[in-house]
């Protein structure tokens, strides 16, 4: 099988020859960790994980597996330091708010998920309804530069691939918190509900209009929500407020993105998602991660509950790597019944810390080949 008929297949509950090997990357502490470790610093680390277990990786046209388009604000904010003092820059960044962060890290981290790094927002820039006025005007679909520009030559030379291929975006909840805040939005959705409607339906129709030429042009295999929107065992909202909110994003993407063929919509939110699986569901999306299991996820008993509505991929947990030994082969075990039934990429439950070692990342990287047929 190709990658991608190998990635479809198992996804979408089907018979792939293997299961995607999909072990998790490593943020900037854990790999310059890893270079004390033994790991080369002129190698890739997967490129020397394949090397150190034995395995050779997957052949394919190429690794770039996404289409070129932004549905990022155009123009962006000025990027600028306002303070330093106390160890701490205070930046205004390119979405405009106002953050702190360590002068451990330059403001290019505030953004990026570069390492495990704590930040302070002070201020975002959506304060008033002239604020939001003005953030509207930022989210022209039509913009030069949205859109690859000779789009159809662009999705034309992508139809007859053996790659995985898809684009991503913000769901609701995360962009209009990254408008007006975590806390903000919250209280908005208390006290204000119809200003957080109005963002909320603004951004579905952004997201539409702004898909639609790519999904004239070609069915790409999956289109990714970020949807971050969950703490250790609750999500951040009420499902109740989610369905109101957030749910008829969801529906009009999903008809949107499914009439163009393409049959995978997955949903990546971080915390515990449990509560949310059954409103994703309702709106089309069939694949989720990364299933933290220090949040409660069991994908076990989602399965149990969900069975073929919901894929998954990551849920093996980051502590149990950390450990090693026993430990990492008994997780794996713990996973071999969802794994048995379908639909699921194992791999390290979010970005691998760390406290995860080089060797217990290779002794990992074998259990995991073997589990999924590569070994």
């Amino acid at each position: 099988m190709t990658p991608r008929e190998r990635y479809l297949e198992c996804a979408l509950f089907g018979k792939p020859d293997k299961i995607p090997f999909a072990p998790g990357g490593p943020r900037e502490s854990t790999l310059a960790m890893w270079h004390q470790q033994g790991l080369p610093k002129d190698k890739n680390y997967m490129t020397a994980l394949y090397e150190a277990i034995g395995m050779t990786p997957e052949s394919s046209q190429k690794r770039n597996y996404g289409i070129n388009v932004s549905f990022r604000m155009m123009p962006t904010f000025e990027e600028k330091v306002l303070e330093h003092k106390d160890g701490h820059y205070i930046v205004q960044d390119w979405m405009g708010a106002i953050t702190e962060i360590s002068d451990k890290y330059d403001y290019t981290y505030i953004r990026s998920a570069k390492d495990f790094v704590t930040r302070k927002w002070h201020r975002f820039p959506v304060q008033t309804r002239e604020d939001w006025e003005n953030m509207k005007k930022r989210y022209n679909p039509r913009e030069p530069g949205r859109h690859h520009k000779d789009l159809v030559e662009h999705c034309k030379a992508m139809k007859d691939r053996d790659f995985v291929l898809g684009f991503g975006f913000n769901g609701p909840f995360w962009q209009i918190r990254e408008w007006v805040g975590m806390e903000n939005l919250c209280i908005m959705m208390a006290d204000d509900p119809d200003f957080v409607m109005e963002m909320a339906e603004f951004w579905t129709d952004f997201v539409s209009k702004t898909m639609e030429p790519i999904l004239d042009n070609i069915a790409v295999d999956q289109v990714s929500i970020s949807e971050d929107m969950a703490y250790k065992a609750h999500s951040m909202i009420s499902p109740a407020m989610a369905r109101k909110f957030l749910l008829p994003a969801y529906k009009r993407w999903s008809s949107e993105i499914r009439a163009s063929g393409c049959p995978l919509i997955y949903m990546d939110s971080d915390g515990y998602v449990g509560e949310l699986i059954p409103i994703w569901i309702e709106g089309g999306i069939n694949f989720s991660g990364p299933n933290e299991v220090a949040a409660e996820n069991d994908i076990n008993e989602y399965r149990r509950i969900f069975g073929t509505k919901m894929a998954f991929n990551g849920g093996v947990d980051k502590r149990a790597i950390a450990k090693g030994g026993k430990v990492i082969e008994d997780e794996l075990e713990r996973l071999m019944p969802t794994l048995k039934s379908g639909g699921y990429i194992p791999g390290c439950d979010h970005g691998v810390p760390p406290d995860i070692s080089w060797q217990n990342f290779i002794e990992y990287g074998r259990l995991l080949a073997k589990m999924t047929g590569w070994l």
